[in-house]
């Protein structure tokens, strides 16, 4: 069962970066070997188990407990929020981990946008992120404008959007 639920997380993980943001559908199915096999694309036979729409939500929540939100006097050495942030700087608060958080960085660094980036695992990273009072990665501030979450087209609106 455990395997399974990896497979399946694998397979959702894998669709997710595609970059698709419409319902995905998801074929379950079973091989001649045995095997259950997750894909985006009917089986060949055409004999799905079962068959899954699945909204691909463009943000990985962080776990643990956030911090509260910090009050003006106690702000994060740096830490931009969308109303403060200086125009045409980009801040990406993201986690190593996050699928999401690598295909913004893979976004930016692909269209040769200078971005700081918090990462929200370390301490600094995590009273950034607590300012801003978000509670999944990826965020990116520019131009006073806030984007959670990924989908390039979101991106792609704000920075066309840019001075």
């Amino acid at each position: 069962m455990h395997t399974l639920r990896c497979r399946l997380i694998l397979a959702l993980t894998a669709a997710a970066l595609t970059g698709a943001l419409q319902a995905q559908t998801l074929y379950k199915s079973v091989d001649a070997s045995g095997k259950v096999v997750y894909s985006d694309q009917p089986p060949a036979s055409g004999a799905a188990q079962k068959t899954m729409k699945l909204e691909a939500p463009p943000i990985s929540v962080v776990p643990g407990n956030p911090l509260p939100p910090a009050t003006p006097g106690q702000a994060a050495a740096g830490a931009p929020t969308a109303a403060a942030q200086p125009r045409g700087e980009v801040t990406l608060y993201m986690a190593t981990w996050c699928g999401y958080c690598k295909a913004a960085k893979a976004y930016l660094g692909g269209k040769g946008i200078a971005y700081r980036e918090f990462d929200v695992d370390t301490p600094t990273g995590k009273a950034a992120f607590a300012q801003i009072g978000a509670r999944g990665v990826p965020v990116l501030l520019t131009n006073g404008q806030r984007v959670n979450g990924f989908s390039a087209q979101s991106y792609d609106a704000v920075f066309a959007k840019r001075p």
